[in-house]
């Protein structure tokens, strides 16, 4: 699908969707939980469509409650399995946080996926499984991987530099199996907000939750161990990384309220908000929402590196950002969708902006954005950076690929439409507004 986006200013009220990062850790717990859980607040992302099929693969039941809420009851991992091939999509997170859980079976699981969730590398788990009494066969360093043999919890030491996706699945897993008085010890760990997150999620679900001791080591302990049968309920927080692009493109062309984000959530990318108020633009912050209008802007220097999923949003934002912005932590961008950092240097580059790589940073100069034809790259936040880029361009902007932002952010081009932006969308059936 190919979507037309035309110079536009944007003015509404906005929704910022449900966290898919959230929904997916929320979906983990209620399946190592043992017993009913209602979830409310669940999106309908690709990725949270896939995390959904892996719980009930795993032998959870579900039940559709209300349009936004659904019941889970589970008995892992007494519950019969369902299959013991796991399709992960092409989401990152779930491979990464539902292999150890898978892993607690003592019968052999692979784990697959599609598309770019192909090229990302999981050496991590041939390293640190087997010292858990796991069997691990991979291709060669990727998926498929299959697990056998039964997880069984003790003090280790592990890298967590490449992501801390691979930290919140050991978590759960531990979690699931009761762990006391084993400790988990992370060197170099990266988006530590990120194993936050995945902390509050197992202790909303009242499963063991380890201390957060000195120097990034996770302890658990009997008194930790605070989990109850009893039916529960839990919402999932608006998503700040799906805001993020909202308010870049009030801070562009228009005026943007995006409602329902905690200012006190654990997630990593409320952080918009420092460049945000650092890039000139006229900011407002309340309780559940947050406003950003256009005015005057001015380049920024902010660092990424524990929060990489704002580099696109930040991308556009510079774009229009007189001078020259820096964005730090370049090197977490590799193994993401796309080759993120070569992504938007090249897309960027299609609407006349120039963006320098320079060892961990993106210099970014802002000037005037041009029309062109640019790609997704298969990457949903790809597709919404060049999106929010085109707000202002001096032509149209055409997106192919653009339905690559269902893995996060369904409505996204319907949100931006009901905000006043033009665009239409060119399929199969010829052309249509959205």
């Amino acid at each position: 699908m190919d979507i037309i986006i035309r110079p536009s200013t944007i003015e509404g009220i906005l929704s910022a969707p449900p966290s898919k990062s959230h929904s997916q850790r929320a979906l983990a717990a209620a399946l190592i939980r043992k017993g009913r859980t209602t979830i409310h607040n669940f999106g309908h992302s690709n990725d949270e469509l896939a995390a959904l099929s892996i719980i009930k693969s795993l032998g959870a039941e579900i039940e559709k409650t209300a349009p936004d809420s659904i019941r889970i009851n589970s008995l892992f991992p007494e519950s019969p399995v369902k299959q013991n091939l796991i399709n992960c999509g092409e989401s990152g997170l779930s491979l990464r946080m539902f292999t150890p859980i898978a892993a607690i079976l003592p019968f052999p699981v692979t784990m697959s996926g599609s598309g770019s969730l192909l090229k990302r590398p999981i050496g991590f788990f041939s390293d640190v499984l087997p010292h858990l009494k796991v069997n691990v066969k991979t291709c060669d360093g990727f998926i498929p991987l299959t697990t056998e043999g039964g997880l069984k919890p003790c003090s280790i030491e592990v890298d967590g530099s490449l992501s801390s996706q691979f930290i919140s699945g050991l978590l759960m897993a531990y979690a699931a199996l009761n762990a006391d008085g084993v400790s988990l010890k992370v060197n170099h760990l990266v988006s530590r907000a990120y194993v936050y997150l995945t902390l509050s999620v197992l202790r909303g679900f009242g499963l063991p939750c380890p201390e957060d001791g000195a120097e990034d080591e996770f302890y658990f302990s009997k008194k930790a161990q605070t989990h109850s049968s009893d039916d529960l309920s839990y919402r999932i927080e608006s998503d700040w990384s799906s805001a993020a692009f909202l308010l870049a493109a009030g801070a562009i062309n228009g005026k943007v309220t995006v409602t329902g984000l905690d200012m006190f959530s654990p997630q990593p990318d409320k952080r918009i908000l420092e460049p945000l108020n650092a890039c000139g633009c006229a900011l407002s912050v309340r309780p559940g929402s947050v406003t950003v209008e256009a005015a005057p802007l001015k380049a920024f220097h902010f660092d990424a590196t524990h929060c990489p999923d704002l580099f696109p949003p930040l991308v556009a934002l510079a774009a229009y950002c007189p001078g020259i912005s820096v964005i730090e932590g370049v090197h977490r961008l590799i193994h993401k969708e796309s080759d993120r950092a070569a992504a938007l240097q090249s897309e960027f580059e299609k609407l006349g902006i120039s963006i320098r790589l320079e060892q961990d940073k993106m210099m970014v100069h802002g000037g005037a954005v041009h029309g062109s034809i640019v790609l997704s790259h298969n990457d949903h936040r790809i597709a919404m950076a060049t999106a929010v880029a085109a707000i202002n361009s001096r032509e149209p902007v055409k997106i192919t690929g653009a339905e690559a932002v269902s893995k996060s952010y369904p409505h996204f081009f319907e949100d931006l439409s009901k905000a006043g932006a033009e665009l239409c969308v060119l399929n199969d059936q010829g052309v249509r507004p959205v």
